[in-house]
């Protein structure tokens, strides 16, 4: 019986233990393998994994925390190897144009930054997307505190007619991949 993370109580849900395992697995392999070969892990690829639910299985809030840790050891590995190819001038310009894409899209009008669901369909509720967009905005134009972790957590309510899910996380996802690009 395997005990790499706490185990849900047999009567709730938590990660499936194989999935875990398996994906664990195939991180420690990438991580150790020869610094210059690229993997198929990376930081980008450890956020957007999901996991089977099963009775019995790993804690979620435990699993989370440590792949946080793993995508922010991917990051920086990837930072040192781009430093290495193309130069920290060029990376940094790189996360510079990432940066002021985001802007960009978050120069929009409040109400009207992302595209809306449907009449019958939950999205996310606008009025609390544009409040973390104006965070965001002072994070990048004048420098006010944010941490990745607060953009990892981040959750909005659900609304009809709310904001495309998927165009708000594509955004949240190239938010963290800048924060982690400069850290």
């Amino acid at each position: 019986m395997s005990t790499t993370f706490p185990r849900a109580r047999k009567s709730h849900t938590g990660y499936s233990v194989e999935q875990v395992e398996e994906f664990l697995e195939e991180a420690r392999a990438a991580y150790t393998a020869d610094r210059g070969s690229l993997g198929t892990v990376t930081a980008e690829s450890i956020r957007t994994t999901a996991f089977a639910m099963e009775k019995g299985g790993y804690s979620t809030k435990h699993v989370d925390a440590a792949l946080e840790r793993l995508e922010d050891a991917f990051a920086a590995r990837e930072r040192e190897r781009a430093f290495a190819e193309i130069g920290d001038a060029a990376w940094y310009a790189a996360a510079r144009a990432s940066a002021q894409e985001i802007l960009n899209r978050l120069a929009r009008p409040a109400g009207q930054r992302f595209s809306r669901t449907g009449i019958l369909t939950d999205g996310y509720d606008p009025k609390a997307v544009d409040a973390f967009a104006d965070r965001l905005v002072g994070y990048f134009q004048n420098g006010k505190p944010m941490s990745v972790e607060q953009v990892r957590a981040v959750a909005f309510p659900s609304k009809k007619r709310g904001y495309n899910e998927g165009q708000v996380d594509l955004l949240l996802d190239s938010v963290i991949n800048v924060m982690l690009a400069v850290r």
